[in-house]
């Protein structure tokens, strides 16, 4: 669970990375070409398989886990408020199942769009690739879908902020002189990669309303 979490981690930050090239003043070039190259290359192909499986067992392990949990207490504590459990760890389960539907409905609005699986809402490029640049800029200038977006990265901040420290906990790495660190840096992480996801449809929103 640890080491699928850690590897989901360090994708968040390559997939922003790339996302953030929709904020260039070049009409969607970086994006487009960054884009094309993660659809035709060979091995980004086979890694989408194995972060497919990364998501799909995290996802998996999450929910037995908590049942697990639910199961070695089966009456729950009379005063709930009196455990010394960190507060985001009694939620993870349910934020994780927010941040589970958020990853649906991302999938529909491209990855599907890239299988054929659904209908792109705007034209095709030339060669019957999908228009990724043009299909976030759509999405993003829809006020319900950009506060939808923001709200859940909201949700995907909580669950990360615990569950880096809590990862390395897991591992072992737990020590009074390197875990302040890590779980400094990770609540910078959770703070830093969810709010650099929030900037690009708060972007594309302002600039469609003052245009």
């Amino acid at each position: 669970m640890a080491l699928l979490g850690i590897f989901l981690m360090v994708f968040l930050v390559v997939h922003l990375g790339i996302n953030l090239c929709l904020l260039r003043d070049d009409g969607g070039l970086w994006f487009h070409e960054a884009a094309h190259f993660m659809g035709t290359n060979y091995v980004v192909k086979v890694f989408e398989v194995v972060l497919f499986a990364g998501f799909i067992f995290h996802i998996l392990l999450g929910i037995i886990l908590q049942i697990k949990n639910w199961i070695s207490r089966p009456v729950r504590y009379r005063v709930g408020n009196k455990s010394t459990t960190p507060f985001l760890s009694k939620y993870m389960i349910y934020t994780g199942g927010i941040v589970l539907i958020f990853l649906v409905i991302h999938f529909m609005n491209f990855y599907f769009i890239k299988l054929g699986w659904v209908d792109s809402p705007v034209p095709l490029l030339q060669g019957g690739e999908p228009d990724f640049f043009e299909t976030a800029r759509w999405l993003f200038t829809q006020p319900f879908y950009s506060i939808l977006y923001i709200v859940l990265m909201v949700v995907l901040a909580f669950h990360l902020n615990h569950a880096f420290g809590a990862a390395f906990q897991t591992l072992g790495l737990e020590h009074k002189t390197y875990t302040p660190f890590i779980q400094g840096f990770g609540t910078v992480y959770s703070i830093v990669i969810p709010l650099g996801y929030t900037i690009i449809p708060l972007y594309f929103l302002i600039f469609s309303l003052v245009s």
